[in-house]
């Protein structure tokens, strides 16, 4: 069960709607981007942390003695409320489930505003139990455009301590030892025929409502959302929208956009059949736009870590161009590969065999599939700043709640989470 504090904590940092916004004078991803960030630091320097801000963009709280330097890097800032939420995303609501026990539904819970909580929580306790380690500082991180760019990390990571060694609480357990390529492109062309086509709200969210206005019918699809990196987990509105047009007799054929959405088939159009360690290629096509002037296409797509990015790239370029499409490289993000027997991925890997059977939905067998270090398609701030590997926070066997509606945790999980970066905070103490 959750304390009051931790309630009250939680509850004021999920109420800053920190989606990235219009840059303003020392908020340069937006004044809720920078709200939560301050929000967040003076709480924590009333219980006495040390706590920094660098380049309006990220901010730090740390304790602790020595010079080793031990990182735990979050995120403040979140993805966009899609449709489907039963309840005010951000406010934390605690609900009873029959399974699972209490659970928090709100945006962020998971992705990561949860996480970054759960670590200073840890630190906090510590500190309580006068539990301040002796020959490392600890510094808990936290990032304000992680979902937009990551740039707020890379700047910490050119302009501030880097760690000796740092997790980021922003995948899932156990440790992931590699990342996929994120690869994202924009089509863009001349609207013929004067198509109005809308749909998704950012391109690393399979979006949930799309739709177009033809001769004054409106067509409307509705899908899933889920975040990029596990297509299959959603349903692509877009797609359906390109499917629904044709059943309704229209003839796309009329519009090259629509007709590249419903031809598009990875294997031809990427030319990538690569499946590694990593994974196979993965594919969302996120955002669509046209107006009687211009159309644009917005597609994430998420690529093994071997594939050659290059070719792939050039391979769409042509393709696109057959459906009178340009091509514009707007991410290419390459993939991370960290040796999975070094000491540190290995204590990490033994603390979450420890704590695997205490959350939600164990069973016996997950004791063999899950205990090894693992490789995703998602992007963690690991690939951009040194000396750092993704751990957690949701168990592999759950259903990944990153950028869906009604996103979730139980309350038993939560504290899970606290104590698994505890034990990581002592093993470095």
């Amino acid at each position: 069960m959750l304390t009051e504090f931790q309630k009250d904590f939680l509850s004021k940092i999920i109420s800053v709607p920190s989606v990235g916004g219009t840059p303003a004078e020392n908020a340069p991803y937006g004044k809720k981007a920078r709200e939560v960030l301050d929000l967040f630091l003076s709480e924590a320097a009333e219980f006495g942390f040390r706590t920094g801000i660098v380049g309006n963009r990220a901010g730090w709280v740390e304790f602790g003695k020595g010079e080793k330097l031990i990182g735990i890097i979050c995120h403040l800032d979140v993805v966009p409320v899609s449709d489907g939420w039963n309840s005010d995303p951000f406010q934390l609501s605690i609900i009873e489930d029959q399974t699972d026990g209490e659970v928090m539904v709100a945006r962020g819970i998971v992705d990561d505003k949860g996480p970054a909580c759960a670590a200073f929580f840890a630190m906090k306790e510590l500190l309580d139990e006068n539990r301040e380690p002796e020959n490392s500082r600890i510094r808990l991180i936290l990032g304000t455009d992680e979902e937009r760019t990551c740039s707020c990390i890379q700047y910490y990571a050119a302009h501030s301590e880097i760690p000796d060694f740092a997790i980021t609480p922003d995948s899932i357990f156990p440790v992931i030892f590699s990342e996929k390529r994120i690869l994202q492109l924009r089509m863009i062309g001349n609207n013929h025929n004067g198509l109005e086509a809308h749909g998704g709200s950012a391109v690393n969210i399979v979006p949930s409502i799309a739709w177009c206005v033809i001769n004054g019918n409106r067509i409307q699809t509705e899908g899933k959302a889920a975040h990029a990196s596990k297509p299959e987990l959603g349903v692509n509105a877009i797609e359906l929208l390109s499917q629904a047009m044709e059943r309704s007799g229209i003839d796309i054929s009329i519009y090259p956009i629509i007709r590249f959405i419903n031809d598009f088939k990875k294997s031809e159009f990427t030319g990538c059949n690569v499946t590694d360690e990593s994974g196979s290629l993965t594919y969302n096509i996120g955002i669509l736009n046209t107006n009687e002037a211009a159309c644009e296409l917005r597609i994430d797509f998420r690529v093994p870590a071997t594939a050659n990015a290059d070719s792939l790239i050039q391979t769409i370029e042509t393709k696109a161009m057959d459906y009178g499409l340009r091509t514009e490289v707007t991410l290419n993000l390459a993939p991370l590969m960290i040796p999975k027997n070094s000491p540190e991925v290995r204590k990490l890997t033994e603390i979450w065999v420890r704590h695997m059977d205490q959350f939600t939905g164990f069973r016996e067998e997950y004791r063999k599939i899950h205990a090894e270090p693992k490789a995703v398609g998602v992007g963690t701030y690991a690939r951009h700043i040194p000396n750092t590997v993704a751990f957690g926070i949701q168990a592999p066997w759950q259903v990944d709640q990153c950028h869906q509606a009604n996103e979730h945790a139980a309350v038993k999980d939560f504290l899970q989470w606290k104590e698994i970066i505890r034990e990581f905070i002592l093993m470095n103490e």
